[in-house]
């Protein structure tokens, strides 16, 4: 550790420090914030940013998390797991309203509209807290405007890791900006691998047996022509659910060559 007077240490990340406004833990493992928005900063609905705190060495630690906020919101907010050894996870899930952490203004990501073809269906595909650029996607306009139907698959161990995703989807037909739009174009399939639930196992299994088709009522089948989808989770999750893009006949894209699906590559998951 440096001799450097802890005193003299904020000026070095002054320029990048936002106020958090708001802390919800959900359950022992998750939790959500809330952080002041910089007035420059401009970013579509599904990047993410490097955000963080000084480290014991006096340096920024970093790392990925995707904006949950939508674009147009005044804030940012984030969702996290708790890693109780996690080098950045140990000491972030104990923030409070008024401490402030490093936020570097330049998103970047995959999960954005402009990646993707036009279509007709759009599935938002999540295990954990990959579940937090749809967050932002679900509430940004673009999305309803530009499908006619959206299903949001979502997967968790256990039924109490899901409550962020459903208070947020319960909410989204009483949004004053989007509440019309969506309609009955929202599809929400929550779904556990470890505890009974109304409906349970993964992503994959329950679109690889056609599960998800039958109990939402959908035209089942994956094509080129109607579907597209977005991936979000831990590496084995996303690895397996582009595979089973990919036998459908579905194209990656990406900014600079729209596609038919998408896969947030930087997203660090906690499995399933």
């Amino acid at each position: 550790m440096t001799d450097t007077p802890a005193s003299t240490r904020p000026a070095t990340l002054l320029p990048d420090a936002q106020t958090v406004t708001e802390v919800k833990h959900w359950t022992d493992r998750l939790f959500s914030f809330r952080v002041t928005r910089p007035q420059s900063l401009r970013f579509r609905s599904g990047e993410f940013v490097m955000i963080g705190l000084m480290g014991e060495n006096g340096r920024p630690l970093l790392r990925a998390y995707s904006i949950a906020s939508p674009a147009w919101d005044d804030e940012l907010e984030f969702y996290s797991i708790k890693v109780p050894d996690g080098p950045l996870t140990s000491k972030l899930q104990h923030i409070q309203p008024g401490d402030q952490i490093i936020l570097r203004p330049k998103p970047v990501g995959t999960l954005v509209h402009d990646a993707l073809l036009p279509g007709k269906r759009l599935w938002l595909l999540a295990t954990g807290t990959g579940f937090a650029p749809f967050a932002s996607l679900l509430r940004e306009p673009e999305t309803w405007e530009k499908y006619d139907q959206v299903v949001m698959m979502h997967t968790c161990r256990e039924v109490a890791e899901l409550a962020y995703g459903q208070e947020l989807v319960a909410k989204l037909r009483e949004d004053e900006l989007i509440g019309e739009l969506i309609g009955d174009k929202l599809f929400y399939y929550p779904t556990t691998t470890r505890e009974d639930f109304s409906h349970m196992g993964r992503v994959t299994d329950n679109l690889t047996s056609g599960k998800v088709f039958r109990d939402l009522g959908l035209e089942e089948g994956l094509t080129a022509e109607r579907d597209r989808a977005m991936i979000c989770g831990s590496l084995a999750f996303n690895v397996d659910v582009k595979a089973i893009l990919e036998a459908a006949g579905l194209r990656e894209g990406a900014n600079s060559d729209p596609g038919h699906f998408v896969v947030e590559k930087a997203f660090v998951g906690d499995g399933i």
